[in-house]
């Protein structure tokens, strides 16, 4: 019988693949009915529901995905909750198509049960992503139309 990670090994696992670029693995990390929050996602839905919606988004960004990224001062706190991780990290990215690198910050709230995150806050820098692509005027656009 396996172990079954802690929600600390869980978001290990996940910062891992996103870094290794195996976007397609990714979905195996989330409950069949995981909710994964965007919170400062600009354009777009800030909710997905379902480990089926997640492995549709993944195989997407799989697919066109322009980034590389490098994981830098990981810092994962425990809480009073064991099921409840929070993350700090920053990306090095390369951004392939624009051949800009920067950084960009990250925060993560995960609640992992029985080795499967079931719910994640996410506070990625996606205006920076947009900046460093050339794509702040599609952005821009985009808010004005909602």
């Amino acid at each position: 019988m396996s172990e079954t990670l802690s929600s600390r090994e869980v978001f290990l696992e996940l910062l891992a693949g996103i870094t290794a670029g195996r976007f397609t693995e990714l979905a195996e990390l989330y409950a069949e009915d995981a909710v994964v929050e965007t919170v400062f996602q600009p354009v777009g839905p800030r909710r997905i529901e379902g480990r089926a919606v997640l492995r549709a988004r993944f195989a997407e960004v799989s697919a066109h995905s322009p980034l590389d990224l490098a994981a830098e001062n990981v810092v994962v706190r425990e809480t009073d909750d064991p099921e409840v991780v929070v993350a700090e990290w920053d990306y090095r990215v390369h951004h392939r198509v624009s051949g800009r690198t920067f950084e960009a910050a990250n925060i993560q709230v995960l609640r992992v049960r029985d080795g499967l995150i079931v719910h994640s806050r996410d506070y990625h820098d996606h205006v920076a992503l947009a900046v460093a692509g050339g794509n702040l005027p599609q952005l821009v656009a985009a808010l004005e139309g909602e």
